[in-house]
């Protein structure tokens, strides 16, 4: 037996309040895919610089890593990716059962774990490469 929701109208900018954690779990997950697939995009972008020569692979890459920008998204990066493993295996055990009633504590701690990795990155990320 199906139930009918009065979701409210899409132009309602104020609905947003009322997200619970499911809803910025669902609403973050689809961002960070995006965002993974854009970067897939631009991953491959560069590695198709390699069919150039590999002088020109490598000044591509030295290029990006001597930008401090770069750096700063590959920390992001990092989180985006960091958050969508942790949000996917919390959905899997949504979608087996496991851990039902913990689903938004589950979602808490995706965002802390995410949180805290992407801070302990920050020093690395932002001392680049030394070849």
């Amino acid at each position: 037996m199906s139930a009918s929701y009065d979701r409210g109208t899409i132009e309602d900018l104020g609905r947003w309040r009322e997200f619970s954690a499911g809803m910025w779990a669902w609403l973050f997950h689809k961002v960070t895919g995006w965002i993974l697939i854009g970067y897939l995009f631009t991953h491959i972008a560069v590695l198709s610089t390699a069919m150039s020569g590999e002088s020109v692979y490598n000044e591509t890459l030295g290029g990006l890593e001597g930008l401090l920008l770069v750096r700063f998204l590959e920390v992001g990066l990092l989180a985006v990716a960091v958050f969508h493993i942790l949000n996917g295996v919390r959905l899997l055990l949504v979608d087996l059962g496991v851990g039902l009633d913990r689903q938004a504590a589950a979602f808490y701690v995706a965002l802390v774990v995410t949180g805290l990795i992407a801070i302990a990155s920050v020093p690395t990320f932002l001392a680049g490469v030394t070849l």
